[in-house]
């Protein structure tokens, strides 16, 4: 029950935040997720409803990064990098219900000296 009670806790926080961030076309949704060993981001137009940039540990050339603050800072200026191809400049940043500190805020540092503007 303690893990039931856990993820559902979780689950709520995800839709508080999508209730507030929403993605456009101008400015698409920067969703992040990390699982314990590799991280997901991507910039979602909500609107409709397609993925515009992704970047992963899983796909690249490095295949050493883990889901840290390391890697999390190389993940976080190559996706600035696919974004600023896509013709992105600034996004909605959804933190996926964590909080802002440890590798999310390294995420969005990075990503912000990529030159995405949050």
């Amino acid at each position: 029950m303690k893990l039931q009670k856990k993820q559902s806790l979780a689950q709520k926080r995800r839709w508080r935040i999508r209730k507030k961030v929403q993605g456009s076309a101008e400015r698409p949704r920067l969703s992040v997720h990390f699982s314990n060993k590799h991280i997901y981001a991507q910039c979602i137009d909500d609107v409709k409803g397609h993925t515009m940039a992704y970047v992963s540990s899983l796909d690249g050339k490095d295949t050493a990064l883990k889901a840290n603050n390391e890697g999390a800072v190389v993940l976080g200026k190559a996706l600035a990098e696919k974004a600023k191809a896509a013709g992105i400049e600034s996004v909605v940043f959804d933190r996926g219900g964590r909080r802002y500190h440890g590798c999310v805020k390294s995420f969005a540092e990075a990503a912000r000296e990529g030159g995405l503007q949050f």
